[in-house]
C-alpha cells in the first residue's frame, strides 16, 4: 500500500511544498510571501497560522484532499544538539521549536506546520535530520577557549541524504564507509562521515571554514574582536557581517554564482580571483577532513547548488582528487529526502528518533 506525505519546507520568505506517492513526487510548489506580508509579524513563530493557511489553501485550489494524506514531514528547526534521524514531533519538541532553544529560524516553522496539519486529520507528523544534527566526536568539540567549544550546524538533510545515496548505488552500507562530503550553496560545509556518524564538520552557519556566496567563514579572530568594539557597528550588524552579507557579497556584491560563473568565463580577473580563494578555502576543509578520517576516504561527495559549477567542480577535484576518488551530485532536493526519512520509520525500517 502506497503512503501518500505532506512535505514542508519553509524559507525566510517562502514556503516550498510538495506531495509524494511513497518516493514519487506527485506535485511541489514554493509558496512565496512578500516582504509586506512577512513585515506584519513580531516573530517568525507568529507567522504559523499565515502560512498553514497558505497552504491549505493552495491544496484546495489544486483539489488535494488533504484528509488523504498519511503523514505530514516538516523541515527541522533550530533545536538542541540531536543524533542524526527521523524525529516523532512531540510536545517537547514543538516547544523548543516555539521557544527558539537554539536560535529563531524560518525552518522552525517546519515541525509546528506539519504537526498541526497532521493533528487536524489524525495522522503522525516528524522532522528529519534537522541543521542541529550533531554527531562530533569529543577531539572535534574542543576548542583553545573553553568556553567556546565547536559546535555542529551544516546541511545535515542533504548531507546525509547524499551520503545514504552513494552508499546504495556502489552496494555498500553508509555505516562501513568513510565519506567526506562537501554541501556549497548559500553556505558550504565539510563533514567527515564515519561509522554511520558524521564525527566532524565545518560549522556552516557562525564562523568555521571556507567563506560562501553568503557567509564570511573563518575570519581572524583579533580583528573580529576589534571590529566589534570599534564603536562603529552594532552586534547585529556585526553580524549580517558574518551570516548574510559575507563572503561572495562582500567581496564581490553578489551571492548568485552563476553570475560569478559567467564573469569568470568572460575572463573577469576580479571574478577569478575570489572563485580561485573559494576552491582554495574548499580545498582545505576537504583535506582537514580527510586527516580526520586518517586518510582512509572511500569516496568524496560534493553537492548543493554550486556542484552545478563544472568550474569550480574541475578545479576542486585538481587540488583534492588524489585524496579519493569523487563522486558530484548537484544541487539539493531536501523535500525527497524528508520524504524517505519518513518512509524508513513507516515502513519499519528504523525506528522513529524521541526528541527529549
Amino acid at each position: 500500500m502506497s503512503i501518500k506525505s505532506l512535505i514542508i519546507n519553509p524559507g525566510s520568505t517562502s514556503t516550498k511544498i510538495g506531495i509524494f506517492e511513497d518516493e514519487t513526487l506527485l506535485f511541489d510548489k514554493t509558496l512565496r510571501h512578500s516582504t509586506e506580508e512577512i513585515a506584519q509579524f513580531d516573530s517568525i513563530i507568529d507567522q504559523k497560522d499565515f502560512r498553514r493557511n497558505i497552504i491549505l489553501d493552495f491544496l484546495k485550489s489544486e483539489n488535494f484532499d488533504v484528509n488523504t494524506l498519511d503523514v505530514c514531514v516538516g523541515r527541522g528547526g533550530m533545536l538542541k544538539p540531536i543524533p542524526s534521524g527521523t524525529y516523532a514531533i512531540n510536545d517537547a519538541l514543538i516547544h523548543d521549536l516555539e521557544i527558539g532553544v537554539s536560535g529563531q529560524h524560518a525552518s522552525n516553522l517546519g515541525g509546528l506546520l506539519a504537526k498541526e496539519i497532521a493533528d487536524a486529520i489524525g495522522k503522525p507528523s516528524f522532522i528529519v535530520d534537522p541543521v542541529v544534527v550533531d554527531e562530533l566526536c569529543d577531539l572535534a568539540r574542543v576548542s583553545g577557549v573553553p568556553e567556546l567549544p565547536r559546535t555542529s550546524i551544516f546541511h545535515a538533510l542533504n548531507q546525509k541524504a547524499v551520503a545514504k545515496r552513494y552508499a546504495s548505488e556502489s552496494g555498500k552500507a553508509y555505516e562501513d564507509l568513510n565519506l567526506v562530503v562537501l554541501h556549497m550553496g548559500g553556505g558550504v560545509s565539510v563533514g567527515a562521515h564515519k561509522d554511520g556518524k558524521i564525527i566532524d564538520v565545518f560549522n556552516a552557519l557562525d564562523g568555521d571554514g571556507a567563506f560562501s556566496p553568503e557567509r564570511a567563514g573563518g575570519v581572524p579572530s583579533v580583528s573580529l574582536i576589534k571590529m566589534c568594539f570599534s564603536g562603529k557597528y552594532t552586534e547585529k550588524e556585526v553580524y549580517k557581517k558574518l551570516v548574510g552579507n559575507g563572503g561572495f557579497n562582500a567581496l564581490l556584491g553578489t551571492n548568485d554564482m552563476r553570475e560569478v560563473e559567467d564573469k569568470c568565463k568572460e575572463g573577469d580577473e576580479k571574478y577569478i580571483f575570489y572563485r580561485d580563494a573559494f576552491v582554495f578555502q574548499v580545498a582545505k576543509d576537504i583535506g582537514a577532513m580527510a586527516t580526520v578520517l586518517n586518510g582512509k576516504v572511500d569516496q568524496i561527495i560534493m553537492t548543493g547548488g554550486i556542484a552545478y559549477d563544472k568550474g569550480v567542480v574541475a578545479a576542486l577535484k585538481e587540488r583534492v582528487g588524489f585524496i579519493a576518488p569523487i563522486t558530484v551530485y548537484p544541487g539539493e532536493d531536501e523535500l525527497l529526502a524528508l520524504t524517505q526519512g519518513a518512509l524508513r520509520v513507516l515502513r519499519g525500517e528504523e525506528e522513529a528518533s524521541i526528541y527529549e
